[in-house]
């Protein structure tokens, strides 16, 4: 039988088992297209990792990654208990770590290995005791997780480490032999911390949890202050840091921020005051106003809840109330970002050791877009002590731009948001002419998903901030031909950052079924010049079909812009779409919750199904943030024996002691390996062993408030559409009339990596399977064989290419590029 004559399931089965079994044997060199690591390939060594400072969600789970890591490529790992205090007493608190050791804590907050100050540490006697502790365990790579302070403390030990060995030599304590076989440290971190106060990293560990804490808080208060007409004011954790005050106001639709990096102006009060009292005139119930714990004036002076609300009720007479959350942001569940990021650290920061040479400067593993880098330490340093020396010096445009295009996007788009009502025509242009001939449309196709209410909320009103009127298409493109189309209203969208849902409705019908002409005369009936279409695959599939026809239908020879929104993240042009996010973190609380289930009853295997067609993203993903045995998706085609081997292995992991079993599958994984087969089987083949129960997750994964990072996004998502699709319009007028047919005014707007990206839909179709609805490449992929690594299976991980990047490159989050086309900012 030829390759042709194949079945597609069988055919796809060999072409993977031959890509996975290729040999690696030839490691690629670092630095260039990256190389496969083998199980056992750094054997002998040893490794610990501890955890220091303030605890951060996350960090349980980076230490889960670190130990399984370094078990994986063959190293000796220990976890040294209570910090720095742990590793100068030294004794029971330096422990070996087993693979068992660290199961169940990826799901724990806090730090299951403690985390304390230590004052010992800073002086010469407590280092030389820390290292001749380390020396008797042979330790020479360590894995540091704790905020600036304590990885600079690191990187100081890590300089002194020559000078301690030779005073240890002549004092006796040591011996020569051991001096020279232990001669060089090598210290790589992670930033454990919830303010996101590091420069050289997207993210740190624990700041998405903790913007889940406050974000919920908010929630729960919006509903109580709207009963009673209140104003709420909240104070967050910030000390030196606005970050988590910005992004959950941003995420919130808050009334007012304050933040150490940009003090209100001088008289602020009035102008506080004013803004408050003309929200109640237009009829909003509450008014929520947050506080970072560091905000100070422009004088330097400090601005306090407490002093807020003493403003509030004297002047404005408002009935007003003081929340402050504390460490509540920093307790409990990590949410599934700070999972799988701490899983991935985790893993790159083992790798880094094993490579790392005498010459190689102390880094620390950052999060640059969808990719973990490694960036030299003390740059990073330096950087974050220049933000505060920048405020200290009143110099806060400066402060702003040390920390990165991304926050100042974050309080530039906030800024714009928040206000009362769209300019006054004298603010438009010289001639006071604001409202422009032209209409921009927006409607929702495919499944609702959380963050589309976000994007239409940001979209509405940057678009009417410059002078466009905002048409909702009510249903989508059924609603369209019913001419279901109206006005959107800048108040209208006040509260729709935190909704779930669709609020103009959304349909799964594609615009050919009901028919191309039809739509394109709807179109030019309701003189619709831009649209938006903000939905999953069938929103992609409608808009590249649409912008083919435009030569027989000129209804559709204008600007069209497609926002993927979807909770399988199966659209092409973008690594992530609105909704996966807040997906991801329903499985994995659900995960969570069916496996603390069987706390207590005999050894279970749970087999859990969820959404995605034939996307494995969500498969895979929640099974890293789950701690799955085993992830069953379409797109890694997997036979009889692959589970055979596969129930085989967690029956021996049950019966070394392991409680508790995860299975995912993806529902369309597999059309004769059903959810039901697979229940069955492990059932039958483990019933001497454990029990089997099968849990269909269905819906929920579509319901629920939007995640902070579904908010974020989708308000970004939202701006740069409107400004885009604007700015195309404003290119298009010929005679009056909006037209054109450039490839570039059909598109998907995506993030890649670190920046946002409009990609022509004319480039996207080649790269796209239509029969199964998924882009040929997707970037997750390369996470399979880490999920089975922390699963103790057999694999091989595959590591990208080092890249030893400068802090001052991972500063770009923000741009917006038209893919094989012209940048824009």
């Amino acid at each position: 039988m030829s390759d042709a004559e194949l079945p597609d399931s069988k055919r796809r089965r060999e072409a993977f088992h031959d890509e996975r079994t290729m040999s690696v044997s030839a490691m690629v060199i670092p630095g260039r297209e990256g190389r496969h690591i083998a199980k056992g390939c750094y054997a002998g060594r040893s490794v610990a990792v501890f955890t220091s400072g303030g605890d951060a969600q996350g960090m349980n789970a980076a230490v889960r990654a670190v130990v399984r890591m370094g078990i994986y490529v063959g190293c000796r790992v220990y976890c040294i208990r209570e910090g720095y205090q742990g590793m100068v007493d030294g004794g029971d608190n330096i422990v070996e770590a087993s693979w068992a050791s660290v199961s169940g804590i990826l799901q724990q907050g806090g730090t299951t290995i403690g985390s304390a100050r230590c004052k010992d540490f800073r002086e010469k006697e407590g280092r030389l005791k820390a290292a001749f502790n380390l020396i008797q365990r042979e330790i020479t790579n360590i894995v540091c997780i704790g905020g600036d302070g304590s990885l600079t403390g690191a990187n100081c030990f890590r300089n002194e480490w020559p000078e301690l060995l030779q005073e240890l030599v002549s004092q006796g304590k040591i011996t020569k032999q051991q001096a020279d076989k232990c001669q060089h440290l090598h210290i790589v971190g992670m930033v454990g911390s919830i303010d996101n106060d590091f420069c050289g990293t997207d993210m740190t560990i624990g700041t998405d949890s903790a913007l889940h804490r406050i974000i919920e808080a908010v929630d729960a208060i919006t509903t109580t202050a709207q009963s009673h007409q209140r104003a709420f004011v909240m104070e967050v954790m910030g000390r030196h840091c606005g970050y988590l005050a910005l992004v959950a106001a941003l995420a919130s639709g808050a009334s007012w921020v304050f933040i150490p990096e940009a003090p209100p102006e001088e008289n602020w009060e009035d102008k506080f005051c004013d803004f408050l009292a003309q929200e109640r005139q237009l009829g909003r119930r509450l008014n929520i106003i947050i506080v970072a714990e560091g905000a100070i004036d422009v004088n330097g002076s400090p601005i306090t809840a407490t002093g807020v609300q003493q403003l509030i009720t004297s002047r404005l007479k408002f009935d007003t109330r003081v929340t402050v959350l504390g460490h509540v942001q920093r307790g409990g569940s990590p949410s599934a970002f700070d999972r799988i990021l701490s899983t991935r650290m985790g893993a790159e920061a083992v790798l880094a050791l094993m490579e790392a040479t005498p010459e190689t400067p102390a880094c620390v593993v950052s999060l640059d877009g969808n990719q973990t880098v490694r960036v030299p330490l003390m740059q990073c340093v330096e950087r974050t002590q220049m933000v505060q020396k920048a405020m200290n010096a009143k110099k806060f445009d400066l402060a702003q731009r040390l920390r990165g295009r991304s926050f100042q996007s974050n309080l530039f788009t906030y800024k714009s948001l928040r206000k009362l009502r769209p300019p006054p025509a004298s603010a438009c242009n010289p001639e006071g002419t604001c409202q422009k001939p032209f209409n921009l449309a927006v409607m929702n196709i495919g499944a609702p998903a959380a963050g589309m209410n976000a994007c239409m909320r940001a979209f509405v009103r940057i678009a009417q901030t410059a002078g466009y009127t905002v048409l909702g298409i009510i249903d989508g493109f059924e609603g369209l031909c019913e001419d279901n189309v109206r006005p959107i209203s800048w108040m209208e969208v006040h509260n729709w950052v935190g909704q779930g849902g669709s609020n103009i409705g959304t349909k799964r019908i594609l615009a050919s079924e009901k028919g191309y002409e039809d739509v394109a005369n709807k179109l030019k009936q309701h003189n619709v010049h831009g649209l938006l279409v903000i939905g999953g695959f069938e929103a992609f599939h409608s808009v590249l079909k649409m912008a083919e026809m435009r030569e027989k239908f000129d209804g559709f020879c204008i600007p069209m812009m497609v926002i993927p929104c979807t909770i399988s993240n199966n659209v092409p042009g973008t690594d992530f779409s609105l909704g996966c996010d807040t997906a991801l973190n329903e499985i994995a609380d659900i995960c969570d919750r069916i496996k603390q289930s069987a706390t207590g009853t005999k050894r279970r295997v749970f087999v859990v199904e969820t959404m995605g067609g034939h996307c494995g993203y969500l498969a895979t993903l929640s099974g890293l943030a789950g701690g799955a045995d085993a992830a069953y998706i379409f797109e890694e085609p997997f036979g009889i024996k692959d589970l055979q081997n596969d129930v085989i292995h967690i029956r021996a992991k049950i019966k070394d002691g392991v409680q508790r079993g995860l299975i995912i599958r993806n529902e369309k994984a597999n059309s004769n390996y059903t959810t039901d087969f697979i229940h069955q089987l492990y059932s039958e083949e483990g019933k001497d062993t454990f029990t089997c129960r099968k849990n269909v997750l269905g819906h929920m994964q579509q319901g629920g408030a939007p995640s902070p990072f579904d908010r974020n996004l989708g308000t970004k998502f939202g701006c740069r559409a409107a400004e885009y699709l604007s700015k195309q319009v404003s290119e298009s007028v010929v005679d009056g009339k909006v037209y054109s047919t450039a490839p570039g005014t059909a598109s998907v707007l995506g993030v890649v990596r670190r920046q946002m990206i409009v990609t022509p839909m004319a480039v996207l179709g080649s790269i796209t399977d239509f029969k199964y609805r998924i882009p040929k490449q997707q970037w997750w992929l390369k996470l399979r064989p880490l999920l089975r690594i922390m699963a103790k299976h057999e694999s091989q991980y595959e590591m990208e290419g080092i890249n030893l990047k400068s802090v001052e490159s991972t500063d770009e989050s923000d741009d917006v590029v038209l893919q094989a086309g012209v940048g824009i900012q």
